[in-house]
């Protein structure tokens, strides 16, 4: 076959699906995710009760699954589908409980590539560190990390509080790097114990990933009495130690943010007995996350919302009291930062402590002027690659000041490792980096209206009375009977509905966009692709962009063969041409004319399937429609429908010339049909005909007395099958339901029928094509039917629900046939193309008897 060549406004369309499908469109959740976690994959393991798998899908993403499924900000659950019910899912919590269940260190991935020589310096075991040099390690990187602490975890170990992040799950998780080779240097401070400019020299390339471990105070009157500090050395003092030097039984908290709530949970636990945290905000605008005010409340903090600080009191050098005034306003009418506060309404609360939780910056001395430094100590870097002005050293996490929560520090500690990587192997550092971090998904699904609201399920936890005894982790987690229920509330979203409609898709993409960007890319595509395609645009009505892909394949189809010198490239086609040659021979044709009334130009077209299946019935129809509409002549000849669904054009419309010649010289001005595809084909191509279906026409003249009420009495209940081509067509749905409603026949509608009916299998030459497909369509379409019996109106239809398991029959069969019950042997497979070339000739013969 010679290369195809597709015209521009052909390749339009397919860029048209590339650019606007969203098969491949991550669902919410996951573009959310900082670092893509597969949330969905892994929240509907867990709900199959499929915890291994689940956490294996997650550790594809994350090392860090325990830790973050106790202190992630989840803003996945924020764009939560559910969250438009009010209900988002808990994914945080379930990550947490595949963690706990199922991560074994056994099976964890230890592959790294080969090693490559050159060597990279991180600074900072925090979670952008560690996900720096974690992967950095893997693509085969001599790895060193240097930390000021003696311990792992940075901010996140000694800013987070034990009671929400226990340590041993720190010490687990972080044991990874050491199973991969990681040197951890700790208790190292850049600065003092080794000079910055050593470390560039000694290293390739370098990673700053030092967290804002300097906390800050504002100028409050009092701020320099002894008993004032700031929540950064007040929790880190907590977390290495469980005590805090010179804190009394009483203070007062500045802020109204998670780190002021940790703060003032955490003084709970080392024996403060009363505890103020003093916030700007309202309740209901309070930074903090809603559960975690409410939960220090549970545990007696007390909480001035509304208030902002006045004045520190103090005696004797130390702080003996905080006076608050009314807060009325925090932003002017800019929007800018400028609170008003109402002076008539104070308080003084008796305290022995202030801390400060209002803010926190990166201590950078230990680079001197070497790099450019912005507000709060943080490094300028490049936005895109993370990259300082010195080209060997990167920056991520707090030190860049791009990242809040730890996922996001994660997720720049991939992105410098990426940037590092390509930097070390003089690759284009910027290319390819629109959706790192979180992003914006073109996904767009809408919530079903009979969706319901099931609300979300809570993780169970300590009594308050128990919890500030100790730093005893106070969330417990889901056990598996909640995990399953809350696993089971995911929406699942994504836009792969013709995927999971199209047996024939599934075959040979992800989605479409996949198919049509590869023709677009290289011009080419394996025959056998377009020629899979039933044609029947089941995937068009799941399309929310309503692509017409079938559309597309016959594009290509008339492209092939134009290239093919007019031929199919499927050899199995050979078989179709045969049928058309045969189809349009003198032998197996025949006109038949009725003169008895000749004012009368109505003409019946049996088409090809039903005249190759059951003569008798051609030419019981055919003399029923002439008793009651005398003067109905009939034409036994093909459509040409097989020529065109291969796409051969011009051979097409020669072909059908044939037929409209012959709908010409009899003069008939309306064509009744039995065949689905003639119906389409006619309709389509003499638009100046009145095409009919036999089941618009018989409700209108009445079944033959003979089958009236055949049915009834019947042991069996026939699922109908609607026909593909004429799903459209309720008119003919309706006669179809209505002629077994007549003979008596009890009725099953599958799940999916009338306009909503799936392809037989037989649609698009597809048979021929690729047999073990339609053999899978087939049966996808009979195994969804619950009754062993089947009735169709299209002799293929028949022939495909028979080879799908079921004993089926055309609608023709019940009206001539007498009654069908389970003691009845059913019609089963035809003979082979000889016996149905027989049938054909025998109803040219049939027809003939008719002839008036």
């Amino acid at each position: 076959m010679n290369k195809v060549v597709y015209p521009k406004e052909v390749l339009d369309k397919m860029k048209e699906i590339v650019d606007n499908c969203m098969g491949d469109a991550a669902p919410y959740c996951e573009a959310t995710c900082p670092m893509h976690t597969d949330v969905k994959t892994y929240v509907n393991l867990i709900g199959d009760g499929k915890g291994n798998e689940a956490i294996k899908v997650i550790r594809e993403k994350l090392f860090l699954p325990g830790t973050l499924g106790r202190i992630c900000a989840h803003p996945c659950e924020e764009k939560c589908k559910r969250g438009e019910m009010r209900n988002p899912m808990a994914i945080a919590a379930l990550k947490r409980y595949a963690a706990d269940n199922f991560d074994n260190e056994k099976n964890w991935d230890l592959n790294i590539e080969s090693e490559n020589g050159k060597k990279v310096a991180v600074i900072g075991a925090g979670p952008a560190g560690a996900q720096a040099a974690l992967d950095l390690r893997k693509k085969g990187y001599k790895v060193t990390v240097f930390e000021k602490l003696p311990v792992v975890g940075g901010m996140m170990r000694v800013g987070i509080p034990e009671y929400r992040l226990p340590r041993e799950v720190i010490d687990f998780e972080y044991s990874l790097l050491n199973k991969l080779g990681v040197e951890m240097k700790m208790g190292v401070e850049i600065g003092k114990d080794i000079a910055f400019d050593d470390i560039k020299k000694n290293y390739d390339a370098v990673v700053i990933a030092v967290g804002a471990h300097k906390g800050g105070l504002i100028p409050v009157e009092g701020s320099n009495l002894v008993g004032v500090t700031n929540a950064v050395d007040f929790l880190r003092d907590a977390s290495l130690t469980h005590r805090v030097d010179g804190i009394g039984k009483r203070i007062a908290v500045i802020g109204g943010g998670n780190v002021a709530i940790d703060v003032a949970r955490t003084a709970r636990r080392i024996g403060v007995e009363e505890v103020h945290l003093v916030c700007l905000e309202d309740k209901a605008h309070m930074p903090a996350h809603t559960w975690e005010v409410e939960e220090a409340e549970e545990e007696g903090v007390v909480v001035h919302d509304a208030f902002g600080p006045d004045e520190i009191l103090g005696a004797d050098g130390k702080v003996s009291g905080f006076q608050v005034k009314k807060c009325v306003a925090i932003f002017d009418k800019e929007g800018k930062f400028n609170p008003q506060f109402d002076l008539d309404n104070k308080k003084v609360l008796n305290v022995d402590n202030v801390v400060f939780a209002v803010g926190q910056a990166v201590d950078n001395a230990f680079a001197g002027d070497k790099l450019e430094t912005t507000r709060g100590g943080r490094f300028v870097v490049d936005p895109v690659t993370l990259q300082t002005k010195d080209a060997k050293v990167f920056v991520a996490g707090d030190a860049s000041g791009r990242s809040v929560i730890a996922i996001e520090a994660m997720a720049e500690g991939r992105k410098a490792a990426t940037s590092v990587d390509r930097y070390l192997n003089g690759k284009d550092m910027t290319i390819d980096r629109e959706n790192e971090g979180s992003y914006e998904t073109h996904l767009e699904t809408t919530i079903k209206e009979d969706e319901q609201n099931l609300p979300r399920v809570k993780t169970k936890q300590l009594d308050p009375k128990e919890r500030i005894k100790s730093f005893v982790e106070v969330d417990l987690g889901f056990n598996k009977e909640d995990a399953l229920k809350e696993a089971a509330r995911c929406l699942k979203c994504e836009c792969k509905l013709c995927m999971k409609e199209c047996v024939m898709l599934n075959d040979f993409c992800e989605c479409p966009k996949d198919l049509f960007k590869g023709i677009l890319e290289t011009g080419e595509i394996d025959p056998k692709i377009p020629y899979s395609c039933n044609m029947c645009s089941q995937c068009t009505l799941a399309c929310p962009k309503d692509f017409k892909m079938s559309d597309r394949f016959m594009e290509i189809r008339k492209k092939m063969i134009v290239a093919n010198n007019g031929k199919s490239p499927m050899k199995g086609h050979s078989a179709i041409e045969m049928h058309q040659m045969l189809g349009f021979s003198k032998v197996f044709n025949t006109t038949v004319e009725d003169s008895r009334e000749a004012k009368v130009k109505r003409v019946f077209i049996p088409g090809c399937s039903l005249p190759s299946y059951n003569p008798e019935a051609v030419g019981n129809i055919l003399e029923y429609l002439q008793q009651k509409y005398p003067g109905t002549s009939a034409i036994l000849k093909c459509c040409g429908k097989p020529t065109k669904a291969l796409g051969q054009v011009d051979k097409f419309k020669e072909r059908y010339g044939e037929l409209q010649a012959e709908i010409d010289k009899l003069g008939a001005t309306e064509v009744i049909v039995a065949c689905q595809s003639c119906y389409l084909t006619i309709s389509e191509c003499s638009p100046n005909l009145k095409v009919r279906s036999l089941w618009e026409v018989l409700p209108e003249i009445g079944l033959p007395k003979e089958a009236i009420g055949v049915g009834k009495g019947s042991d069996i209940t026939i699922a109908i099958h609607d026909s593909c081509p004429t799903r459209n067509k309720s008119s003919i749905h309706d006669g179809i339901r209505w002629a077994m409603n007549e003979m008596g026949y009890k009725v099953e509608e599958p799940p999916h029928t009338r306009e909503n009916t799936r392809c037989c299998g037989f649609g698009g030459m597809v048979v021929p094509a690729n047999p073990e497909l339609a053999l899978r369509i087939m049966k996808k379409r009979t195994d969804e039917v619950k009754s062993d019996y089947m009735v169709t109106y299209c002799a293929a239809c028949r022939e495909s629900m028979v080879k799908g398991g079921k004993k089926a029959v055309h609608i023709l069969d019940l009206v001539f046939g007498g009654q069908y019950n389970s003691k009845r042997e059913f019609p089963g497979l035809p003979g082979g193309p000889i016996k149905s070339w027989a049938n054909r000739y025998k109803s040219k013969q049939e027809m003939k008897k008719r002839k008036k």
